[in-house]
């Protein structure tokens, strides 16, 4: 019978979990589904389902994490969502 070896690599927390943000959007009476959907879509790269279920997320749930990453890659799409009129923040 073989004997298997398992050999252990030693990873830190940080490679193991990753450094990622989140884009959050809120929810506002301002914006219109149809604007928030297309923002979504024009600015995060959903497709049209996935930006959908994110508006009505926001709307019922009064937030919802519409894109994750590193910091410098959200920076600019949030900066876009904020200069559509949508309230959004990176945490």
């Amino acid at each position: 019978m073989a004997t298997i070896e398992k050999t252990q690599t030693d990873v830190s927390v940080l490679e193991a979990v990753g450094i990622n943000n989140e884009i959050v959007l809120y929810n506002d009476d301002v914006n219109t589904f149809d604007h928030v959907i297309e923002t979504l879509i024009r600015v995060c790269n959903h497709d049209e389902l996935q930006a959908e279920q994110c508006a009505l997320l926001v709307h019922y749930k009064g937030k919802c994490t519409v894109k994750t990453g590193a910091f410098d890659e959200l920076k600019p799409q949030c900066t876009q969502l904020l200069e559509a009129g949508l309230s959004a923040e990176i945490v």
